[in-house]
């Protein structure tokens, strides 16, 4: 368990969900997280989730707290950032998308900084993140990213400039994958499936897919190939996909969310 202590930034969906992941993991204690926020309602329902304290200052947050992590919207990040002094022995980690680490260096010149891009399947420890390390940060703050957000899905090191095609596929990929559910489960209802039963086994069937291929670490072609008998059902199917455009499709769609994070940037 890590003793220092850590203050949220904002008290939101994603710093609710870091804060129970770390309590869940045993990575922080309780009484070592802090959060502030403006919003009584989101103070009073961080505190309900997570059992940690939340207040309205974000400089009584700061004041104690060895590691800072930015959890506001991107629109809120330059009046959070002049509310809070920041010296060279505190750690600053942003989960603002699309604020860049030179602009984080602005605004925290003294400050060790570390930019990453979670995704919202962290709400139920099931997310995806991606880190950038910053000005001054050194191997003693990555491994403590690493394990605050491991704790919350699986976390992976990139540099900076890759953290748009983080955006695109990771950060926006939640949102192709509920596309994909959907039009499985409508597949389903077209055959004669009630919605429920449908969706179930559309929502399981990704969920097994995606945990072969973590737990195999098989290339997804190879399993792929092991479902796709000569002749049979399967392969019928996929051959659908391919005159339809599927692979492409998604293709194109990491690569206009990527290209729409560069923009935002």
């Amino acid at each position: 368990m890590i003793e220092q202590k850590v203050a949220l930034i904002g008290a939101g969906q994603m710093a609710t969900a870091l804060a129970g992941g770390w309590i869940r993991s045993n990575t922080f204690a309780p009484d070592r997280i802090l959060a502030a926020d403006p919003s009584p309602a989101a103070r009073e329902a961080f505190e309900q989730a997570t059992g940690c304290r939340a207040v309205a200052d974000n400089a009584e947050a700061v004041a104690a707290a060895q590691t800072v992590v930015l959890a506001v919207k991107p629109q809120q990040f330059a009046s959070a950032a002049a509310s809070v002094r920041i010296g060279p022995e505190t750690l600053v980690v942003s989960i603002l998308a699309g604020v860049r680490l030179q602009r984080l260096n602005e605004a925290f010149p003294q400050a060790r900084l570390i930019r990453v891009m979670p995704n919202t399947p962290a709400l139920v420890g099931q997310g995806a993140s991606a880190y950038a390390m910053g000005p001054r940060a050194g191997s003693d703050d990555a491994a403590l990213v690493e394990t605050m957000f491991a704790a919350v899905g699986r976390v992976v090191a990139v540099e900076e400039r890759l953290l748009d095609a983080v955006t695109g596929l990771s950060g926006s990929g939640p949102a192709y994958v509920y596309v994909l559910i959907e039009a499985l489960s409508d597949g389903g209802v077209r055959m004669g499936l009630p919605r429920s039963i449908a969706l179930t086994l559309a929502a399981q069937t990704v969920l097994g897919a995606a945990q072969m291929v973590l737990h195999t670490k098989e290339h997804p072609a190879v399993l792929k190939d092991r479902v796709a008998s000569p002749g049979g059902t399967t392969i019928a199917g996929l051959a659908a996909l391919e005159e339809a455009g599927f692979r492409a499709a998604l293709i194109a769609a990491v690569e206009a969310a990527a290209r729409r994070s560069e923009e935002l940037g």
